[in-house]
Parts: C-alpha cells; sequence; structure tokens
C-alpha cells in the first residue's frame, strides 16, 4: 500500500474540532438513530491524512465492529476505476471517444429508440445518430438501468436482469440482451444513468485482449497496492466483510431485505453473501469491494494528476479532459436528466468521463469549489475529489439505498467547514 501519512487537521490547515463534530454527528443521528449500521471518514488534505475514524458496527448480528479495514461493496464507486481504467487505453492510441460503439459491437449498428409497445414486440424509429463512445462514458447513450422502473425499456432490462450486480449473466450475454432492447432516447438527447459503464468494461476486455477483471488488477489494483480490492472477497478476509443493510425508505430503490433490525433491514449477509465467490458477470459499473485505504490510493493518484509514487495511471491532461463538463450544451445534470435515481441530483453539477463535477458552487446551495469531482455507490459510499482545496474525502457505510439520508449533502458542508485556510 502506498501510504499516506497521518498529521493533525491543523497542520493542513483544518480544525479537529470541526472533525470531532462530524463524528458527533454521524453517531447521534445515524448510528445511535440505528439509520447507519456503523461508518468510516477518511479525509486528506495537502498530502496528509488529516481524519481517520470509525464508529460502530460492520455487522449489527454478529456485534463486529467496524474497523479501518472493513472491506465494502462500492457498487458505483467502481465506475470511476473502470473510466480511468478505459482512458488508459484512449492514451495508447487504442481507442477514440468519437468513434461509434457498433464498430466493436457490431450486433449493436441497428438499434432502434423506443417509440411504443412492450417486450418483446417495441416499435421503434432509428436513433438521430449513432452511440459514440463518449455517450458511455458521459452516459448519454440511450441506455439505463432496471431499477429506474420508469419505462417499458427499464422493464425489459428487469425481466432479462441485464446489468444486475447479483451476478446475472456474463458481460458477453449482457451484451447479446441488449441488441435486443431499444434505447431510450437518441444518443446525446439526454442523461440517464445506466450500464454504459458495464459496457466500458466489455469494451476494455475486447480492446486489451485480456479480462477486463485481469486489467483493473494488473494496470490499477496491484501497482498502486490496492490488495483488498476486487470483484470478490476471498474467504481469508471474509471476517473483514461489513454487513449490507436496507433502509426500505418509502420511494427510494428497492431491494430484497429480510430480517428487519429497528431502522434497518439485513440485505446481504457477510457469511453467505454472493460476493464471496467470483462472479460470473464482472461488473464496471458496480462490482468492486474495496477499503476505504485502497480508495484513497486511487483518489490521491487522480488528485496527484494521474500519478502516485512513482506509479501512473494516465497523464494530467487526460484527467482534466476526464473532469470537465461534457454534458451537451454545457448544461447540468437536473437539465440533462432522466433518470429516478442516480449518485448525484444538485443543480450547478455536470458530468464528466466517469465522474460528477462541479461547475458552479453557487449553485448547488453547498460548499465546494469548481472543478470538484464526485461519485458514489447504492449503499452509501461516497468520495470527492477537490484539486482546487488538494482534498479528498472518502465515506464508507452499507445501506440502500443511498438515497434514503442525506448524509452526502452533510459531510461537504461539515468537512468543508473545518477548513480553517483555504487555497481559494
Amino acid at each position: 500500500m502506498l501510504t499516506a501519512a497521518p498529521a493533525s487537521p491543523e497542520s493542513a490547515g483544518m480544525s479537529k474540532a470541526a472533525f470531532d463534530r462530524i463524528e458527533d454527528h454521524l453517531k447521534t443521528r445515524y448510528i445511535d438513530a440505528g439509520r447507519f449500521p456503523g461508518t468510516q471518514l477518511l479525509v486528506y488534505r495537502r498530502g496528509k491524512v488529516v481524519h481517520s475514524a470509525v464508529q460502530g458496527f460492520a455487522d449489527i448480528e454478529r456485534k463486529a465492529a467496524m474497523k479501518h479495514d472493513s472491506i465494502f461493496r462500492i457498487y458505483s464507486m467502481t465506475k470511476p476505476i473502470t473510466s480511468v481504467a478505459f482512458m488508459m487505453l484512449f492514451e495508447e492510441g487504442r481507442v477514440a471517444l468519437d468513434e461509434p460503439v457498433h464498430k466493436y459491437i457490431p450486433e449493436w449498428k441497428n438499434l432502434g429508440v423506443f417509440q411504443a409497445g412492450t417486450a418483446p414486440a417495441f416499435l421503434t424509429r432509428p436513433p438521430s445518430r449513432p452511440m459514440l463512445i463518449v455517450d458511455l462514458l458521459r452516459h448519454t447513450s440511450g441506455l439505463t438501468y432496471g431499477f429506474q422502473q420508469r419505462s417499458n425499456v427499464d422493464a425489459a432490462y428487469r425481466e432479462m436482469k441485464i446489468g444486475e450486480v447479483e451476478k446475472a449473466g456474463t458481460l458477453q450475454s449482457m451484451i447479446e440482451d441488449l441488441a435486443k432492447v431499444p434505447l431510450e432516447f437518441s444518443p446525446g438527447e439526454a442523461w440517464n444513468y445506466s450500464v454504459s459503464t458495464d459496457v466500458i468494461g466489455y469494451l476494455i476486455g475486447k480492446i486489451s485482449g485480456q479480462p477486463f477483471e485481469r486489467f483493473l488488477r494488473e494496470r490499477i489494483f496491484a501497482p498502486l497496492g490496492m490488495n483488498d480490492t476486487d470483484f470478490f472477497v476471498p474467504a481469508d478476509k471474509a471476517h473483514r466483510f461489513a454487513a449490507c443493510y436496507s433502509a426500505s425508505p418509502q420511494g427510494g430503490m428497492t431491494f430484497h431485505a429480510t430480517d428487519r433490525k429497528g431502522g434497518l433491514t439485513l440485505q446481504d449477509d457477510p457469511a453467505t453473501s454472493s460476493f464471496l465467490s467470483p462472479p460470473a458477470f464482472i461488473s464496471g459499473g458496480g462490482g468492486l469491494c474495496s477499503t476505504a485505504a485502497d480508495y484513497l490510493a486511487f483518489c490521491r493518484a487522480l488528485l496527484n494528476g494521474g500519478e502516485l509514487d512513482g506509479v501512473r495511471l494516465i497523464g494530467p491532461k487526460t484527467l482534466a479532459l476526464m473532469t470537465a463538463n461534457h454534458l451537451p450544451g454545457g448544461r447540468d445534470l437536473p437539465e440533462m436528466s432522466r433518470s429516478l435515481f442516480s449518485e448525484a441530483t444538485y443543480n450547478g453539477i455536470g458530468f464528466g468521463l466517469g465522474f460528477s463535477v462541479t461547475m458552479n458552487p453557487a449553485q448547488t446551495l453547498i460548499p465546494g469549489s469548481r472543478g470538484e469531482y464526485a461519485w458514489g455507490g447504492a449503499a452509501t459510499t461516497s468520495f470527492w475529489i477537490d484539486p482546487a482545496e488538494e482534498l479528498i474525502a472518502i465515506f464508507m457505510t452499507q445501506v440502500l439505498p443511498s438515497t434514503a439520508t442525506a448524509i452526502r449533502r452533510e459531510l461537504r458542508t461539515m468537512v468543508y467547514a473545518g477548513i480553517t485556510d483555504s487555497n481559494l
């Protein structure tokens, strides 16, 4: 592990009192109230870990305490890793962002756009232009997620179990199934949270000539010392694997859950989880398990322009391209989004190639910086990187769905309140 030095918050222009306030907030409002089993918060600034704390339980049933090396399902925090991996191939001249996707997936060449009907009898029209590689990276492809529960198209996804992380099919079968379902809209016309990043994972395998999971291991995880990050949790680490719970909120994403305990319901028991064995479906959109320390190594490489301690993932110009807003017309997510669910909903937020990007901090109505980029996972994990303030924050817990609480907004507000010496 390419570790970062721990230091006092004050040595990096931050306040210990502010971090104490955050931990008290997490304990009283979330853990003691039965909304979270436990939490982990890691904050890095100006080259130092200025806050690292765990509270509560990783597993309520077994009374297993949350620890600094607990392993979490990071779900959609997989997406930035997959996107960076793809851009490594882009840097090698092996693929271009304006190429049509059907160059690599010929069976998608005649994909139509939904007009009416239900599976398998859809009425479609031709798209206004072909789906491009950039559409996959920025979620303007016309693809969707079955859990959106918004249209006849996502109903077909659910029926065919397209893109479900819980080990349905393979990457190849997902590509074949998607060829049978129309697009929600013509590529580039809207933003919709979708299986697009799973398709990126498929393309990484096809273009690199090696399995997607091996590419990640050899090109990102092993070089950065991310030894606890994988698509499954091996037996010798299973004791560190946190339980996952459901908040079962009204109007949120719905997940199968049993054994209700207070405000939380056990959703995935770490002793019997499907994540304990290698999956058939390698999900670049949501399949990874990881630790806060591992994810910090990845984030530090990005904050440092794509390189960490001599290990370069991508160049700073490529990273700048990834963290620019790529939504057509310079619009923000609320203007373009058709999603009923995503990991970002704020005004003033755009989308780059794998991350949300803050365009206008004032419009978000929470503290932040222009150019800050971020994303989160369905089980309420999240991270953000603020290059202007040399700041990384990583939050871990395991509660589905991430829309059940306002914790991300609260953490941003409270972490930024801890800055006593701003770079801006």
